[in-house]
């Protein structure tokens, strides 16, 4: 099976009444074939079994994806992303960068931040990249780097993350406040008096919202 062969498979089981639910549910801003995450799965199970075995990552896969117009596709990629995760390098993280700065959402960049988390981990100079992407004028690179520890647990990188916070408070952004929300409350799990502190000492700058998400295991 080629590329081709998995894109015309993916568009011919498609569901008309589903895609106009799944297109509501994302305010109408992109158009959907109507096709479940599982069932995408399954279409694409034989065709990432055989891509698997051919790496490293093959990027104009993952742009064709981002080309198609159904939201599917990107998903598709993200899934692809996720396979091939351990042949991602920190050469890779430009071009998740332009990935993230199109067709920018809520659904595709929370898959991202996981990918590039991921990264990062494994390539500590990436780090300095997130941390200037918390300062990106692009809210979407902004939430990356704000979440992209996420579930990392005693691994986390608590001066790091202290400093994209940091960078991102006094936001009135709704999806700024609720990932650095995210960001706390997932960290709490691990490590509550830390979190605590720090919205004890940030109280003044973090919004309702991350106050709310940070406090929800403390």
């Amino acid at each position: 099976m080629n590329c081709m062969d998995l894109f015309n498979i993916i568009k011919s089981n498609g569901d008309s009444a589903q895609a106009a639910k799944m297109s509501a549910y994302m305010r109408d801003q992109f158009l959907f074939l109507g096709i479940p995450t599982p069932k995408r799965k399954a279409l694409c199970r034989d065709y990432f079994k055989q891509e698997k075995k051919k790496a490293p990552v093959n990027w104009d896969f993952i742009t064709s994806c981002w080309e198609e117009p159904y939201r599917e596709f990107q998903y598709v990629a993200m899934d692809y992303l996720v396979l091939m995760q351990k042949y991602l390098i920190s050469d890779d993280v430009p071009k998740i960068k332009e990935l993230a700065m199109k067709k920018s959402w809520w659904d595709t960049i929370d898959g991202l931040d996981r990918v590039v988390g991921n990264i990062a981990l494994v390539y500590p100079e990436v780090n300095q990249i997130l941390l200037a992407w918390s300062k990106d004028e692009n809210l979407w690179l902004r939430r990356i780097a704000i979440d992209h520890q996420l579930t990392r647990k005693d691994k986390t990188d608590i001066e790091l993350m202290e400093r994209i916070l940091v960078n991102n408070l006094g936001q009135s952004e709704f999806f700024i406040n609720k990932a650095i929300g995210w960001s706390l409350r997932d960290y709490s799990k691990t490590n509550p008096d830390w979190v605590r502190n720090f919205v004890k000492r940030y109280q003044n700058q973090l919004a309702p919202l991350s106050i709310k998400e940070a406090s929800k295991y403390i």
